[in-house]
């Protein structure tokens, strides 16, 4: 599966994103268990909101965090996120 560009990005709504305390770390909930992620994939899909497309994820984290060159790695995860059903795209 491949991200398009060209479509808003929205976290799925059969899953939910929230902080874990347990494990202090963000953790995606979903009906079969849990996932725990690192800083940069939760911020990644904290902006996977469906008003933002690639390109505004993108520089919206390389505003936050002051750095270029983003690019590659969040469409890489945000692939893993689509195959994984984490996030979904609508046309």
């Amino acid at each position: 599966m491949t991200i398009n560009p060209n479509l808003p990005i929205h976290f799925s709504r059969t899953h939910r994103l929230q902080w874990e305390e347990a494990q202090q770390k963000n953790v995606i909930l979903y009906p079969e268990g849990l996932v725990e992620l690192n800083q940069s994939s939760a911020e990644i899909l904290k902006l996977c909101d469906g008003t933002r497309k690639l390109d505004q994820i993108v520089s919206d984290l390389e505003l936050k965090f002051a750095t270029s060159g983003l690019n590659n790695d969040i469409t890489a995860f945000l692939e893993v996120a689509l195959k994984n059903g984490w996030i979904n795209q609508n046309s």
